[in-house]
């Protein structure tokens, strides 16, 4: 009878709790278009890395290319229109031993993107975005430079997309 008696009331229980989620929209992306042109970002930055713009305009195609099932286009009337350039590649130490050794540097880049939304004016914007990574001082940047950079630009990537598709 006791097993009964639990039954009666987790039910009823997860019944609630299982409604209750559905006020909640954990979908993520709202897109309402079918295609988008995203533009070569522009290395503007003071210090140039040759591959840069490339491998960062390449993520941000990559992180909404496959989360959002949008079709590239090269039009100039696509439903949605990302620009931008990069404004900052720039190491600092952040780190120090002492007065005269460092031990931390850090690697911040900045984009600013402005992304056109033609299906809803409102949800169009322009905007600075900046992610950092820090590495150890001993270590050579050409050492690192490489996954800095991936890492960074799957941040930055992340920022856009959710700033652009996703309604929190």
């Amino acid at each position: 009878m006791p097993a009964k008696r639990l039954l009666i009331l987790l039910v009823p229980a997860l019944l609630l709790l299982l409604t209750g989620c559905g006020i909640y929209s954990f979908s993520g992306a709202s897109i309402e278009g079918k295609n988008i042109n995203i533009h070569q970002l522009d290395n503007k930055a003071r210090n140039v890395v040759p591959s840069l713009s490339s491998t960062l305009t390449e993520k941000l195609r990559s992180r909404i290319l496959s989360q959002t099932g949008l079709s590239p286009v090269t039009k100039d009337d696509a439903d949605y229109d990302m620009t931008g350039f990069i404004t900052t590649y720039e190491v600092t130490v952040t780190g120090a031993q002492g007065v005269q050794i460092a031990t931390k540097n850090r690697l911040t880049l900045s984009i600013n993107i402005t992304f056109k939304n033609r299906i809803n004016d409102k949800a169009s914007f322009s905007q600075a975005f900046t992610r950092f990574a820090d590495f150890d001082a001993s270590q050579l940047l050409q050492n690192v430079e490489n996954k800095l950079i991936e890492d960074i630009g799957n941040q930055l990537a992340d920022d856009i997309f959710n700033k652009a598709f996703v309604n929190w």
